[in-house]
Formats: C-alpha cells, structure tokens, sequence
C-alpha cells in the first residue's frame, strides 16, 4: 500500500471521529488507530469504497476513549510525527546503518525511518528538507499516532 494512500486514511480517520480504521486491498491491509489498545470505546461500523478496490473498515467511536500521549499546545513545523501506531527502526535492517543521524542533511522524500504496523514495514519520508537536529524515537520502540520521531531544523 502506497504511503499517501496511507495518509489520506490518516485524515479520513482524523475528519470522521473514528478512533480505528482497518482496511484491506488484496493481501494488503492497514489498521490506523487514534488510541492506545484497550482503549475502552463504544463499537461502530463504516463502510468505505477505495477507487481502486473495495476495502471495508471498521472501528469504534472515540466516546470514552482514554487521552493520547501529550503533545505539545502548537504543531511545531519542524517536528515530524508518526503517521501511525507501529514499531520504530532507524535502520532497513538489523545491524544495518541508521537512514539518518543527528547534524545530517536530509531533502524532501528521503525516507527516515520505518514503522512497522501489523508486519508491513511503512517507510517514513522526510516532508521537509533540513538538518535532522534530534532523533526523538528509540530503535525498536513502539510509536503513538502523533508521538514526534525526529527534529529537522
């Protein structure tokens, strides 16, 4: 699944209230949720039809949904956030070299990082060129929707 797909279903979940979006093309498949696991929520239903393929998604409403992690009272541009809940790698592969290091010049579309979701590994692309200042994600760790991964000045 191509990542701006992955976006527009970011936004689709983000403009509707839902607090979890699955969908399925094929093989593939993709599940964003706003919360935590375990969140308790009152169950929903939502059908959605992709252009290309019929997909169906299901999640619950974000009624009593426990809060998000923290974050900060304005949306720092030079921030780039997790577009989805996953598992942080800095590297393509074990023992392999970081995609990018502190004081490194990244350009748009370079890819950062991966976040791996339900066993797809979902390159992270730099939307802004700069000078990576901070690597705020640990390799390996688990990642919130929203939780900031790097500082690019």
């Amino acid at each position: 699944m191509d990542i701006r797909k992955i976006k527009k279903l970011i936004e689709l979940l983000e403009e509707s209230g839902l607090a979890e979006l699955e969908i399925s093309e094929g093989e593939e498949s993709v599940r964003i949720a706003r919360y935590a696991q375990g969140a308790p929520a009152a169950p929903q239903a939502l059908q959605v039809a992709m252009p290309a393929a019929p997909a169906q998604a299901a999640g619950p409403a974000a009624g009593t949904a426990a809060a998000p992690a923290p974050a900060p009272p304005a949306r720092d541009e030079s921030l780039v956030t997790a577009p989805m809940v996953g598992t942080f790698y800095s590297s393509p592969a074990p023992g392999a070299k970081s995609f990018v290091e502190v004081g490194q010049e990244v350009r748009v579309g370079q890819v950062l990082c991966i976040i791996e979701a339900m066993k797809m590994m979902n390159q992270i692309e730099s939307e802004r060129a700069g000078k990576v200042v901070a690597v705020l994600a640990k390799n390996g760790e688990p990642v919130e929707f929203g939780q900031p991964l790097f500082a690019i000045e």
